[in-house]
């Protein structure tokens, strides 16, 4: 007997001792990840291995990714080698936080590697870019390890008047992993879902109206929807060059500001919209902002018609009591704001912004097929007749490609389409810009994405932030959003915010 004791607390003594220096994969944010990688708990190959081995667990579930990259295992290798050399003297290139990091891509941009890039559209399948998009070669100039691309709503929404729900024809009908029948949101449907469910380290997704700020939100994620220009689209599918753009989705606000630090600047394929928001780009990047009492002194403003919540429910009584967190951290909340022309914005229709995208969609898409070095498909018209050739693949009988047939209509930005762009200018003007400078706020606060369409219009910022749980377990966010350029203040907000309510929690998984 007291030589099995003494055997037992050996082992437990090891355990303890190794424990030292065990890394927990779950929930893991890049600072861990990082001291990971300096006392030895963890490589980029284990990280790899451990999402890799999550995706194959819970994609049959949630249909978050559509495929994985054959070459992650190498790049992870090459990374920890890299890491090696440079603990050695050996010298190479510094190694910044998304050094060795496996980051998932949505589908609709591109990687010049084994990867597909099809927006999740069948269509695409085989197509070859001629070079990674201009995010991507950022990513791996810090040293990123590309894992895979995640689903989305096939064409980032913009195919189907009904919208498609966060499916896609390759990767299936994503599925929220809090509550599987709870709506996931799109278009950037699989990272967001991908962040929450722990499937990769960190996610990249893109915005023209909502598709970062709703899927964050409904998955329990953060999401940063930058500036537009502040991030190159050079290599993504487009819808539009005044409202495209893209952003990362992570589990933490940190995360987030990490990814964006590594993905703003200037692009020369991307010139003329990474030139004008450059002067947004602070000395020092983004992560000086990641301050505890970012809260205090800001002013946010609540806007009526985007705060409407159900009386009696656990949304209403939460985003009140964040209201009342943000005042005892020292924030000025100022309720019951007007925006000019608010239920005009939020209809695409009546606003002209169907009308610009539509005409933008065509001409952007063209362009993109055109300087593929191969694809199965040459322009709109051509993507139109595949669909039509494949209606089960591509659930048409379901779904339809209305839009895709207007914009096929489209002739260019003829004499409608520019007094549609100035109408939403002055929209925006008018509106979001006039309230914000009146009453000198810092940010608009609004449930989940529903100040979206108001932010996309003239290329805005916004950041959602977990904010709750309703009755079944299903998440929901706030979002913050402000004028061009103010990532600096979101940043400090949303940081502030979710370090004073902590809100987020692993997902469930719930039928």
């Amino acid at each position: 007997m007291a030589r099995l004791f003494l055997l037992l607390l050996a082992v437990a003594l090891a355990l303890t001792a190794g424990g030292c220096h065990s890394f927990e994969f779950q929930e893991a944010t890049l600072d861990a990840i990082q001291m990971g990688f300096k006392n030895g708990s963890v490589t980029s190959t284990a990280l790899v291995r451990f999402y890799l081995g999550q995706i194959s667990r819970l994609n049959p579930v949630v249909n978050a990714v559509i495929e994985v990259n054959p070459d992650a295992l190498k790049q992870a290798a090459w990374a920890d080698a890299e890491r090696r050399r440079a603990s050695s003297g050996d010298g190479g290139r510094e190694m910044g936080g998304l050094h060795g990091v496996p980051v998932l891509l949505k589908d609709n941009i591109a990687t010049r590697d084994r990867l597909n890039t099809t927006a999740g559209s069948l269509a695409l399948v085989g197509s070859v870019v001629r070079r990674d998009a201009g995010v991507v070669a950022r990513l791996r100039a810090a040293g990123a390890v590309v894992l895979g691309k995640a689903n989305m709503d096939e064409w980032a929404n913009f195919r189907s008047a009904i919208g498609t729900g966060g499916w896609s024809a390759r990767g299936g009908q994503g599925k929220n992993p809090y509550v599987l029948s709870s709506p996931p949101c799109g278009s950037s449907t699989g990272p967001a879902i991908a962040a929450a469910a722990n499937m990769a380290a960190v996610t990249l997704g893109t915005e023209t109206d909502g598709s970062l700020l709703c899927p964050a939100s409904l998955n329990s994620v953060v999401g940063i929807k930058p500036t537009v220009g502040l991030t190159s689209r050079a290599g993504v599918i487009p819808i539009s060059p005044r409202q495209d753009t893209v952003g990362p989705i992570c589990r933490t606000v940190a995360d987030a500001v990490h990814v964006l630090d590594a993905i703003v600047g200037y692009d020369e394929l991307d010139a003329a919209a990474t030139r004008a928001a450059s002067k947004y780009i602070p000395d020092g990047g983004y992560m000086q902002f990641l301050k505890i009492d970012g809260l205090n002194g800001k002013r946010i403003g609540v806007v009526n018609g985007l705060f409407d919540v159900d009386d009696g429910t656990a949304r209403q009584t939460v985003y009140q009591q964040h209201l009342n967190t943000m005042r005892k951290y020292g924030a000025v909340v100022i309720e019951n704001l007007e925006i000019e022309n608010l239920s005009v914005i939020q209809n695409a229709t009546i606003s002209g912004e169907l009308a610009a995208l539509a005409a933008e969609f065509k001409l952007g898409l063209n362009a993109y097929l055109s300087d593929l070095s191969y694809s199965p498909v040459r322009s709109l018209a051509e993507i139109i007749a595949f669909n039509n050739a494949h209606p089960d693949e591509e659930m048409l009988k379901q779904f339809g490609q209305l839009i895709f047939l207007v914009s096929e209509n489209t002739t260019g930005i003829g004499a409608v389409e520019k007094a549609a762009i100035q109408q939403l200018h002055d929209f925006t003007a008018n509106g979001v810009e006039k309230v914000m400078k009146e009453h000198m706020l810092d940010a608009i606060a609004a449930p989940d994405s529903s100040a979206a369409t108001v932010f996309a219009i003239d290329g805005l910022p916004g950041i959602a932030v977990p904010a709750g749980y309703d009755e079944q377990g299903a998440p929901f966010g706030i979002s913050f959003g402000g004028l061009k350029g103010y990532e600096p203040r979101l940043i400090e907000i949303a940081y502030a915010f979710e370090q004073a309510c902590k809100v987020r929690k692993p997902p469930m998984f719930k039928e």
